[in-house]
């Protein structure tokens, strides 16, 4: 089954329309956005690079200088062979010989001159690629950030969070590793031969063509280089997704891992994970091992070329030892950036696969989004209504829901029952559009939700999932998440409702006590009820409630129960209960089974007319008269025993 998995990420990988160097072309597109940075690396670029091919020209006029300068020195009966020798007339050889050293110190200072003016732009332009590529890192984080908060809940569904966020987090930095340093290296590489190929063309074509043919033969094993590491670098990224998601997985469950006893079994997990992501390490080092040999051993092809071309052209008197020298330094600005190659290929293949890896995140499609022509959604009254409504989890042909119609009236209580897996969850998550129906509609006031903008949906709503999440912050920040300008007053408030004040005041920093990673410094209890607080200081005219009370005792749950009855007073409210005590009063009660609405009405209704109702209550009232048998289960009892 892994390996099944396997093979349809790397078919999705090879088949994305965002895979391969067309995605490393758009994250280089993002320079556009670092224009000054970027210009400026650029631009210093060019200064430090001409100031290093102005250098051999130099060294080529020093050695003249010497060489020529002795032989103005000679006896003058030995002149007139130091002339035929030169081709120079004997005045000019003298003239070499009286100024030598000051042409000496001139090209000496000429050469420290440069050399500094390459330090100074060098030092510049690493400076700004560094910046423009932490701002192109900076860019692409906001970016899947600002993407994964919009995707639909489909999406997540279907990936897992440790691949979301390697994405975010290692897939970015070998892009801005390519952009500081491998765009840079491959700049400079082409401007060096470049300008290099046209001084040696000009100054000696003869010998430039010997080399000419090394070229080709490096652009050769560059593109073949290429092909073979993406792949190879796109393994490597995914199995790093896979490790990765283990390792969160385990921070996050770490109780559970413990309570179970699975530690060994979740260590040789994480082996295997690690062994499968060296060996694939292993596998890309034994490839640039054999690059690198190669390259080396092209240069040093082209570098006997040239010993022996040049050797045989100065025994023919038509090279001097310093057209020589300078040809041998320009050569090397030649061989220096094959000498690169490895590195930029190396640099080149991750980038490319992880630009694939960022886009399919930033192209892909979300299944709720706002329709082009959706207004806001206007100040509501509450009246809820599903027509019909069919869902399909996407992938899946079985109905989740089916068939399912109901009315909630303003202010109404809707308690919705049923076993796991009967749709209740599916029904509320539908109310602000975290799934859109596959069939049928959901109107608010008789507003289909999806003519609607979600901002404008979800502001009105207030919602206390089952699975309780606390952001780290103190427990004020999260009481106020949803409204960050809430006063003190406001949120006391919501706390006392939620039967939250009095445990909060009872530690040392009160509201401003920080609630840990995921509110781990709290019980479970104390984090629902502060989600409840949460959600009530919206103040909205639809509430939800998951299962709010599932992880609070009997005496808090009567307390919440009695704070909330008060607050869904003229709030539609929509319930999912596992006790059905917290759900004698609504308005309506909806039975689901398999997705259906298998019976409707209120409490003495269906304890009469629905057998699965009444199985569900006499189940449950068993139940918690074994535990603890409070006032309301009491009272109940007498109901039916009469």
């Amino acid at each position: 089954m892994q390996a099944q998995a396997t093979t349809r990420t790397t078919q999705r990988e090879r088949e994305s329309g965002n895979s391969g160097f067309r995605a490393l072309g758009r994250a280089i597109a993002y320079l556009g956005r670092q224009r000054r940075s970027a210009m400026l690396a650029y631009g210093a670029l060019i200064i430090a690079t001409l100031s290093q091919l102005v250098v051999p020209q130099l060294v080529q006029n020093m050695i003249n200088v010497v060489n020529y300068g002795s032989l103005g020195n000679l006896p003058r009966l030995q002149q007139t062979f130091a002339t035929a020798q030169s081709g120079l007339p004997p005045a000019e050889l003298q003239a070499y010989a009286d100024n030598a050293e000051a042409w000496l110190l001139g090209a000496a200072l000429l050469i420290v001159v440069f050399a500094a003016t390459r330090g100074v732009f060098s030092f510049v332009q690493s400076y700004m690629a560094e910046r423009t590529s932490q701002g192109v890192a900076f860019d692409f984080r906001n970016e899947i950030f600002s993407k994964v908060q919009r995707l639909s809940f489909s999406y997540h569904d279907r990936n897992q969070t440790g691949q979301l966020m390697i994405r975010a987090t290692d897939d970015v930095e070998k892009v801005r590793l390519f952009i500081a340093q491998g765009l840079v290296l491959t700049a400079q590489a082409f401007l060096l031969l470049t300008a290099t190929l046209i001084i040696l063309l000009l100054t000696n074509w003869q010998l430039t063509l010997a080399i000419l043919p090394i070229l080709p033969l490096a652009l050769v094993l560059f593109a073949a280089f290429g092909v073979i590491a993406r792949p190879l670098f796109g393994e490597l990224q995914r199995r790093l997704s896979a490790l990765n998601t283990i390792l969160q997985e385990n921070m996050a469950g770490l109780k559970v891992v413990r309570a179970f006893n699975r530690e060994s079994f979740e260590q040789r997990r994480f082996d295997a994970s690690t062994d499968d992501l060296f060996s694939q390490q292993l596998r890309i080092a034994q490839t640039f091992s054999l690059l690198f040999p190669l390259i080396f051993f092209v240069g040093q092809v082209g570098q006997a070329a040239i010993l022996y071309f040049g050797g045989q052209q100065i025994l023919g008197g038509s090279l001097t030892l310093g057209d020589y020298q300078s040809f041998n330094l320009y050569l090397i600005y030649i061989f220096l950036p094959i000498g690169q190659l490895g590195f930029i290929i190396s640099l080149m293949s991750q980038a490319a696969v992880s630009s694939g890896r960022i886009f399919e995140i930033l192209d892909a499609q979300n299944d709720i989004v706002n329709d082009p022509d959706a207004d806001d959604l206007p100040p509501i009254q509450g009246q809820v209504e599903f027509t019909d409504v069919t869902f399909r989890y996407f992938g899946s042909t079985a109905p989740v829901l089916q068939n399912v119609s109901f009315k909630a009236e303003p202010g109404q209580t809707i308690a919705l029952l049923g076993g796991t897996g009967s749709g209740k969850t599916t029904i509320i998550n539908l109310i602000p559009r975290f799934y859109d129906v596959s069939e049928g509609a959901v109107l608010i006031d008789n507003i289909d939700v999806r003519d609607v903008c979600l901002d404008s949906l979800r502001s009105q709503i207030g919602i206390v999932l089952q699975e309780t999440n606390l952001f780290s912050g103190t427990i004020r920040e999260n009481i106020a998440f949803g409204r960050p300008e809430a006063t003190q007053e406001e949120i006391e408030a919501a706390a006392r409702a939620a039967a939250a004040h009095d445990f909060i005041v009872g530690f040392p920093n009160s509201y401003d006590t920080p609630v840990g990673e995921r509110g781990a410094t709290l019980s479970g209890g104390q984090k629902q009820r502060i989600a409840i607080a949460r959600a009530l200081l919206l103040n909205p005219r639809i509430l939800i409630l998951d299962d709010s009370t599932s992880s609070v005792d009997l005496q808090t749950e009567a307390k919440i129960q009695q704070a909330l009855d008060l607050l869904m007073e003229g709030r539609t409210s929509f319930v999912i209960a596992q006790r059905i005590s917290t759900v004698l009063n609504a308005d309506q009660i909806l039975v689901l089974e398999k997705g259906q609405i298998c019976a409707m009405g209120k409490h003495a209704d269906l304890l009469e007319h629905s057998p699965v109702y009444a199985e569900i209550y006499n189940s449950q009232l068993i139940g918690d008269t074994d535990i603890d048998e409070p006032s309301e289960i009491a009272a109940a009892s007498s109901e039916v025993s009469s």
